[in-house]
């Protein structure tokens, strides 16, 4: 009796421990973001004013500074089934994201419902095209049928940051810029909600590719205002 006292009582405490885990990861890194100096460049066809529902597509591995962008609206993320979902459910709420909960493998259709339905009752939507287990890089299912449904846009996306750690033996290759150092987000050209998986990859590699310019060239302005000043 005593052994399954304890086991029935253990799911609910795994639960709380996992929120408060979740709320002060989310509280942390809020407070890390802080210090990123954000540079936000968009291309000249992305109209924030467009009434249409964006889907903001990206690569797992370079999500952390993207959690900086500037949101236009109330944007949804979906987040696995899994005990780190949980974790990071919490976390992301923390940073203003609305959480639907669901994956590919698990929950998908049920979890792509309710972004659909998100984006219809004027919400925004932000999806990792590889997440949450890869392959790195790989599209996965999602993005493109939420954009189809809702008659939405999707808006690639892409980071860089000139220091920072990449976790060499995470599947995504996780990258964490160092605090307080210049990060560049690029947003581009928007596609119509027909685009395929391979169009909407294509562009998220781009995004990230003018993302790696980006900063080298503020990197590179940077400097020359500090020589000007010195000489002066």
């Amino acid at each position: 009796m005593i052994r399954k006292e304890a086991s029935t009582g253990a799911g609910p405490a795994r639960t709380a421990l996992r929120t408060l885990v979740g709320i002060a990861l989310g509280v942390f890194v809020r407070l890390y973001l802080a210090t990123l100096r954000v540079t936000v460049i968009a291309d000249p066809l992305l109209d924030r004013s467009d009434a249409r529902p964006w889907i903001l597509c990206f690569w797992h591995g370079e999500q952390l500074p993207l959690l900086r962008f500037p949101r236009r609206r109330a944007t949804v993320a979906l987040v696995s089934h899994s005990a780190d979902g949980q974790m990071q459910a919490y976390a992301l709420r923390v940073q203003g994201l609305r959480v639907e909960r669901g994956s590919s493998s698990r929950g998908g259709a049920r979890g792509l419902v309710a972004i659909v339905r998100r984006l219809e009752g004027g919400e925004d939507a932000a999806f990792a095209l590889d997440g949450p287990k890869g392959p790195r890089e790989k599209v996965q299912p999602g993005a493109a049928a939420a954009a189809r449904h809702a008659w939405g846009l999707v808006v690639p996306m892409g980071s860089a940051a000139p220091r920072g750690i990449t976790l060499q033996r995470a599947w995504d290759q996780f990258r964490v810029p160092f605090p307080f150092s210049r990060v560049a987000v690029r947003l581009g050209a928007p596609l119509e909600g027909t685009a395929s998986d391979e169009e909407i990859g294509r562009a998220v590699s781009r995004a990230s590719e003018l993302a790696s310019h980006d900063v080298r060239v503020l990197g590179s302005a940077r400097n020359a205002v500090l020589r000007r000043a010195r000489r002066t």
